[in-house]
């Protein structure tokens, strides 16, 4: 069987739905005797029996048998609970490495059936047309997967440049675009606090459409740019960290979203804000935010975060809530999705414990789409077209003499500012560190943990590269990591101890279009090839993540412990959460917002 997107409106379902409803009708598939996890009244009512026709709930109740004729395809639940349909509300597919088809392959069998994704990874390479490719192929699904319009691309103006730059004009025609449901992640936050015009004119084009606008206050700081942040219109944020983060959000009238990604821990801190300080959960909702391939084959995906929820305290009605009827209702879609009621789309999976979540039928509009971990269809694999390849413009080689940083003349070391690395969290450290000078140059200092870090500008091949230091990723020998998935910007991303070594990585992923390489001791220990924008592979999601499992083992093997160290790399470009990052134009002191020089003197 083959699955395909698409589902008919209530509204041209109603007369079928009704008809079934009341018994003159049959349903086309029926599961019967299950548990009701029913998220409005935070009961679960044993001996439910749901009829669903052309794709929706049409029935709920305790029995369905005036619904079963002939045809109609029947589940017996044999008990088990009947549970709506995860939602994420907020995630990037390309921190999966795969296509949005190859992501939902991977996500359905862990009972994942309703996505929002902002793309502004392949907009930051290829713009507005990247974004509509994905639109356009979300579409095709056959679950849920609606898109947020990126608006801060690049992320941080005059800090980084992109492959491609959308403003007000871009945002409102794409508010017109069929799936669309609104404006993803405000991650320039200090534009919004200062009154940006462009900034303030994408949440305008956005509200006067009357959807969602997505936030991303990436600062502890709950005073006066907090406020005036809230005042600028986000409805969401998911970058908070500790209880009162949470807390201030809510106030605030904003949902307050906690994520568990594969490196982002911020779930179990967050919700002592309702498991101890009785916070509304209400306004509380779940997500991943950035999922690498292997925590999805091997871990899960929403299933994982309720489960981790759980095992915080929360009721599991509860933690189910905030991943299904909160998030349906923040995005205005309560009467389509996040709940098992009459007239919604039949997305709901069965599962034997309500704490342990294990997902053993996945049903999808209707279609049964996974069994016991397993997809029971066949999601065609969706074909991107050249425009979206070939995106890696080093303009020229590099070389090892790139990567060097000038030392004061005379001097055995000085002092440099230091990007740090802080485990399972998004934010860094700015640090101080005393390097030792060689032949004119800064060196990496493998006694204090401090690596090279360079961005090789890969989008107009300028040649440009942008050296600086970072600790915290435990690399020894001869090494060097690179990466084209580079938040947000996407250029070349390159940690080494190595200047040979960083050059050789670099140069390998500009021969296969983007990607990440680990080169040690002169040799490839792992390569993962992302040809789609240097983001994406065109592979099955098992395949990466078995490629992706290679490329950790060869992270450990040159001297890294970090937990989902890959996602901890990708994201020292990013210019728009604290402390310190680099981008192609230099280092960045991203609580000042402003450039700073690695070398501080001797």
């Amino acid at each position: 069987m083959t699955a395909s997107g698409g589902i008919a409106s209530w509204a041209d379902s109603a007369a079928r739905l009704v008809a079934v409803a009341a018994g003159r009708m049959p349903a086309d598939l029926v599961v019967r005797g299950g548990r009701w996890v029913n998220v409005y009244s935070g009961e679960i009512i044993p001996g439910t029996d749901v009829a669903v026709a052309a794709g929706r709930f049409a029935f709920v109740g305790p029995s369905a048998t005036h619904a079963i004729g002939p045809d109609t395809q029947v589940i017996e639940a044999e008990g088990r609970f009947l549970v709506p349909g995860l939602c994420d509300a907020h995630m990037h597919v390309e921190s999966g490495m795969v296509t949005a088809t190859e992501f939902a392959r991977a996500v359905i069998p862990h009972g994942t059936t309703t996505m929002f994704v902002d793309p502004h990874e392949i907009a930051n390479v290829l713009g507005l047309p990247g974004v509509r490719l994905l639109h356009d192929e979300a579409m095709t699904l056959p679950v849920n997967m609606f898109v947020q319009m990126p608006g801060c691309v690049p992320s941080a103006p005059g800090l980084e440049q992109a492959g491609a730059a959308i403003g007000p004009a871009e945002v409102a025609e794409a508010m017109g675009w069929p799936n669309i449901i609104g404006l993803g992640e405000m991650m320039n936050f200090p534009g919004v606090v200062a009154g940006d015009p462009a900034m303030l004119g994408e949440i305008a084009a956005t509200q006067r459409a009357g959807k969602v606008v997505g936030g991303h206050y990436a600062s502890p700081d709950l005073g006066l740019p907090f406020h005036a942040y809230a005042a600028g219109g986000p409805a969401d944020d998911h970058e908070g960290t500790r209880p009162e983060d949470a807390v201030a959000r809510v106030r605030q009238g904003m949902r307050a979203m906690l994520r568990l990604g594969s490196a982002w821990y911020d779930v179990a801190a967050q919700v002592r804000a309702v498991t101890e300080g009785g916070l509304d959960p209400r306004n509380v909702v779940l997500c991943t935010d950035d999922s690498h391939s292997g925590t999805l084959v091997e871990d899960g995906h929403m299933d994982r975060v309720v489960r981790h929820a759980i095992a915080q305290g929360l009721r599991p009605v509860t933690a189910i809530q905030m991943a299904t009827l909160n998030t349906a209702q923040h995005f205005g879609l309560e009467r389509e999705l996040g709940s098992i009621a009459p007239g919604r789309r039949a997305d709901l999976f069965l599962s034997s414990d309500l704490a342990r979540l294990p997902v053993e039928v996945v049903i999808g509009r209707g279609v049964v789409l996974a069994r016991d971990g397993a997809l029971a269809v066949e999601v065609p694999p969706y074909a991107y077209p050249a425009s979206a390849r070939d995106t890696v413009r080093l303009g020229r080689a590099v070389r090892a003499v790139d990567f060097s940083v000038p030392a004061p003349a005379g001097v055995e070391s000085v002092a440099c500012n230091v990007i740090g690395v802080v485990e399972n969290q998004a934010p860094t450290r700015a640090l101080v560190r005393r390097l030792p000078c060689r032949n004119g140059r800064v060196e990496a200092d493998a006694a204090q943990d401090v690596c090279h870090v360079a961005v090789v500008e890969r989008h107009r091949g300028t040649g440009t590269v942008s050296n600086g230091f970072v600790s915290g990723f435990g690399y020894t020998g001869s090494c060097a990591v690179a990466s084209t998935v580079a938040h947000d910007s996407h250029h070349v991303l390159v940690v080494g101890t190595s200047r040979e070594a960083m050059a050789a990585a670099v140069n390998r992923l500009a021969e296969v279009g983007g990607g990440i390489c680990v080169m040690r001791d002169g040799r490839e220990l792992a390569l993962v090839e992302l040809p789609i924008a240097g983001l994406m592979s065109d592979e099955r999601a098992e395949v990466v993540a078995r490629k992706a499992g290679r490329l950790v083992a060869a992270m450990a093997e040159c001297g890294c412990g970090l937990n989902n160290a890959v996602m901890q790399h990708s994201l020292l470009a990013l210019v728009v959460i604290p402390e310190l990052r680099i981008s192609d134009i230099g280092l960045v002191d991203v609580r000042r917002f402003q450039p700073v020089p690695v070398v501080l003197g001797a």
